[in-house]
């Protein structure tokens, strides 16, 4: 692991920008004693330094928290194929229309899930070997990434995850493997994501401690005090 940049905050935190590899990431710490690490996920295409991920890994880093991300295959500045681009393209438009996605969803989730979960774990990998984190570790953020991660990551102690009505329909059944303390946060009104599937996704988990909040409004409406509760749940289950 390389670092390339840092920058202090102004609320203390320390932000610092690393390549490992080919995987450009992000660490965010605070104080001097080693600390628990959240693994902030973006959703399928969306830059790492993403403004609302950037809010919610300060507020987290200041927290007591290291806090990372990266951009995965696809993701921000990592280069997409032109089949990429073909999916997102006929995914918008056969949303738009109201058309089936399920097909056009499956080809365009499934491969970015499965290339990005090994690049999730090497970074793990790297950052627990750092002097920043104490060995305890959650997940926040995509759903998709999230289920194949905690799935298959016996590291990952409990994960907050966003929306998840469109998830590949084979995760499902990955979900009931997913036994790790769970928030689920669903927007009532998700115009990008059903809210029943959702609802169904949430049953299917097979976590004994999975709780639902839910919040009236669209994709990008989740309200700020969630984060804030987030941090209790994080600080339940991992200080």
């Amino acid at each position: 692991m390389k670092f390339t940049t840092e920058q202090r905050l102004d609320n203390g935190v320390l932000e610092r920008e690393f390549t490992l590899g080919e995987i450009p990431g992000t660490l965010w710490t605070s104080g001097s004693e080693p600390a628990p690490l959240i693994l902030i996920a973006h959703n399928n295409g969306l830059p790492r330094r993403e403004p609302r991920l950037l809010a919610r890994a300060r507020h987290t880093a200041a927290q007591g928290y290291a806090v990372a991300t990266i951009d995965a295959p696809a993701c921000g500045e990592r280069p997409r194929s032109a089949a990429d681009d073909r999916a997102r393209a006929e995914l918008r438009r056969a949303m738009q229309a109201g058309e089936p996605v399920d097909g056009i969803f499956e080809s365009l989730v499934g491969p970015l899930v499965a290339n990005a979960v090994p690049e999730w774990r090497t970074t793990l990998d790297a950052l627990l070997a750092r002097p920043e984190t104490n060995g305890r570790v959650g997940y926040s953020g995509w759903t998709a990434v999230g289920i194949h991660l905690a799935a298959t990551e016996p590291r990952i102690e409990a994960a907050g995850l966003f929306a998840g009505g469109y998830v590949p329909l084979a995760q499902r059944e990955e979900a009931r493997q997913v036994t790790i303390p769970l928030l689920f946060l669903l927007q009532w009104d998700d115009e990008g994501n059903p809210r029943q599937r959702a609802l169904d996704l949430f049953d299917a988990f097979g976590s004994k401690q999975k709780t639902m909040h839910a919040n009236m409004g669209g994709h990008v409406g989740t309200p700020w005090f969630e984060l804030e509760d987030g941090g209790r749940f994080y600080d339940r289950h991992l200080k």
